[in-house]
């Protein structure tokens, strides 16, 4: 089992930590709770964490992997490479584009000696129309190039098909797409598992059966939702603005976590 003295996050606003805690006026974030553990074998032990909500696939690997590589001290150092779900949610989504984007990617990080974890996704959500539809034919075969690549450049992969039941809204916070702090937290425990540390096993116990809502709950919360958050989220793509605009990474160089 390899001791890892460095931990280097990249991505989008998953891997920034969006809708868990707030310390110290950034969202914890279940890499922030990897780094927790893996700090704990090592006296020397440094955490990066580049993610920005928001940021598209080639933003990631064209903004974020030349960083990183900086900071990458051999097989001691872990990547996590999580990006592409936001390009996958666009409507002018070209999927053999983003695919070779995405090999790009890994392939670069992997060149450099790191120990490098990729990660799959919920490919269905709740509801049988368009939308849920196109969701899961998108997702899947995201899922599909990630498992391809990742086999290709040895990469780990973290699973979402060994935990299907997160796909419960319960995990998700009240925009219905980040992981609220359970869910950061099982996934959390779920990385960690996979890479052989530490872990908690209640990370994998589903919830118990959620109560029914009457039709005028679910009409409310619905609307309530494309209010707060579909509106607002189409509204910064016809001004062609990204939620992640004018922000910096949570920790932007190695820095000292105990």
């Amino acid at each position: 089992m390899a001791t890892f003295n460095r931990f280097i996050a990249l991505g989008d606003s998953m891997t920034e930590g969006m809708c868990d805690e707030i310390i110290d006026g950034k969202y914890r974030g279940w890499a922030d709770r990897v780094a927790d553990t893996l700090a704990k074998e090592s006296s020397n032990f440094s955490y990066v964490n580049l993610a920005i909500r928001g940021k598209l696939l080639h933003q990631v690997i064209d903004g974020q992997i030349p960083e990183a590589a900086k900071f990458v001290t051999g097989s001691d150092t872990l990547i996590s490479f999580h990006a592409g779900a936001n390009d996958v949610l666009r409507p002018n989504y070209q999927a053999a584009e983003a695919f070779a984007k995405y090999e790009r990617g890994v392939k670069d990080l992997t060149s450099t000696g790191a120990t490098v974890i990729v990660f799959t996704v919920v490919d269905r959500v709740e509801g049988d129309g368009k939308t849920a539809k196109l969701w899961h034919e998108r997702f899947s075969a995201f899922n599909v190039n990630v498992r391809n690549v990742a086999h290709k450049y040895g990469a780990t992969i973290i699973e979402a098909d060994d935990a299907k039941w997160l796909a419960d809204l319960r995990f998700l916070a009240v925009d219905r797409l980040h992981l609220n702090s359970d869910g950061h937290w099982r996934l959390s425990q779920a990385v960690l598992e996979k890479l052989g540390k530490n872990f908690d096993p209640a990370w994998k116990i589903p919830l118990p059966p959620a109560q029914e809502k009457s039709k005028a709950r679910k009409t409310a919360e619905k609307t309530r939702w494309i209010i707060t958050f579909v509106i607002p989220w189409i509204w910064r793509r016809v001004r062609g603005k990204s939620s992640g605009d004018g922000r910096s990474a949570k920790y932007e160089t190695p820095i000292a976590w105990k």
